[in-house]
């Protein structure tokens, strides 16, 4: 199980939310707790008055609504009555058990989950502490949890997940047989949380294998001005399908100010990673073996790195981004270095003989030590070349002109 804590000042904003997936059908509110109604009667003014007196009871405090997700592994599949049950037990244990919540589930992602609605100003106008509460409360509460109902671990999750050669589980989109909503939503969940990308092109290489975009729209498009975000969805070719969805529409809100502080950092996080996409790149590259460019694309696939090639309109090759799946990490080529950018890769494939040891058939005598008597004779030249060198020493003067003459009309001068 995994549980994420989100503090807001509007109760109206949070409760809306929630109320919306109801009413699109998505959504159930199955619980609401320390009401003096029953849930039956409950209508969206008298769970808002709720809590809107209780916040009246502490005007100082600027954040005072709770917004908790408790998620579940794909795996479960828990019943309304079990899910309650959870929900109740972590509350009670974070602190909030006499507190009005609401909790509602959710079917708009790829597992099941459930979300409560709450607030922390208590019946005498203090407020619960929300400083550090996940750590202080939250994460002792879920692995209590885990253990009392016999969850799936989140930590035997993060043990796994790096070990997997494919991206996530989900099956790519296919527009019409899925809510286009729920399955951008549940591959931007994974993606934009779980991979270390610094810039949208970075993100859009991921995002692209399921077919769905990022898209900031042309300069002068009212979307790119006022910063926006646009998630379509793509069909095989490239082409988008049905109506683009607002960033903002999500409940993550993957927007561009959101994602800007993603790339901050996650430049610092993908760093101790970087030296092992490369060690993979160069192991390949520096074998034996030749490839073409698709077989190295092929190749670096099987070791859990997806090659995102760009190509112009006449498909020629400009780019490339490499997808650490193990690692989960994005890297534009130029980023690794020049030797792993599109034109270094095409170069360092196409490379001829790697590895080939030098033939004599390569070297490139001096014509001094080629050219003897007027003809070309590299045997000779080669015999001369490691042959002894005179010794002139004790000889007169005399001896040694006689020596260094006679050698001259030979053709071979000795140094």
């Amino acid at each position: 199980m995994v549980a994420i804590i989100k503090t807001s000042h509007s109760i109206q904003h949070i409760l809306n939310y929630n109320e919306n997936k109801v009413k699109a059908g998505v959504a159930e509110c199955i619980s609401a707790e320390n009401y003096p109604i029953d849930l039956e009667k409950l209508n969206f003014t008298l769970k808002l008055t709720r809590f809107l007196k209780l916040a009246q009871l502490n005007e100082n405090a600027k954040r005072n609504t709770v917004h908790i997700s408790l998620n579940f592994d794909t795996s479960e599949n828990h019943s309304k009555e079990k899910l309650i049950e959870i929900s109740n037990v972590y509350m009670q244990k974070i602190g909030f058990g006499k507190q009005p919540y609401l909790v509602y589930e959710h079917q708009d992602a790829g597992h099941p989950h459930v979300h409560i609605v709450t607030n922390n100003i208590q019946r005498d106008g203090k407020r619960i502490d929300l400083h550090l509460l996940g750590i202080r409360k939250s994460e002792p509460a879920r692995k209590e949890i885990e253990e009392l109902f016999g969850l799936v671990k989140a930590q035997d999750r993060k043990v796994k997940e790096p070990l997997l050669l494919t991206p996530i589980s989900t099956p790519r989109i296919n527009y019409g047989k899925v809510e286009s909503k729920k399955a951008i939503s549940t591959i931007l969940n994974f993606v934009v949380n779980e991979y270390k990308y610094t810039s949208l092109p970075e993100l859009n290489a991921v995002l692209k294998q399921y077919n769905v975009l990022a898209d900031r729209g042309k300069e002068d498009s009212r979307v790119f001005k006022n910063n926006g975000i646009l998630y379509k969805i793509l069909d095989k070719n490239g082409k988008t399908l049905g109506v683009p969805i607002k960033a903002s529409d999500f409940y993550t809100k993957p927007t561009l100010k959101n994602l800007e502080g993603n790339f901050k950092l996650n430049k610092v996080k993908r760093t101790k990673h970087q030296a092992y996409t490369k060690n993979e790149i160069d192991k390949i590259l520096q074998s034996n073996k030749q490839y073409s460019l698709d077989s190295f694309v092929s190749q670096l696939q099987s070791k859990g790195i997806h090659a995102a090639l760009r190509k112009s309109s006449e498909g020629q090759l400009y780019g490339i981004t490499y997808i650490d799946h193990r690692t989960k990490c994005v890297f534009n080529g130029s980023a690794l270095g020049k030797q792993y950018s599109a034109k270094a890769i095409v170069e360092r494939c196409l490379s001829e003989n790697k590895n080939e040891k030098l033939q004599l058939t390569d070297l490139k005598l001096d014509t001094s030590y080629q050219i003897l008597n007027g003809t070309s004779n590299l045997e000779k030249g080669l015999e001369i070349l490691f042959k002894p060198e005179q010794n002139l020493e004790g000889l007169s003067e005399q001896q040694r002109n006689k020596k260094k003459k006679k050698s001259k009309r030979k053709g071979f001068r000795l140094s």
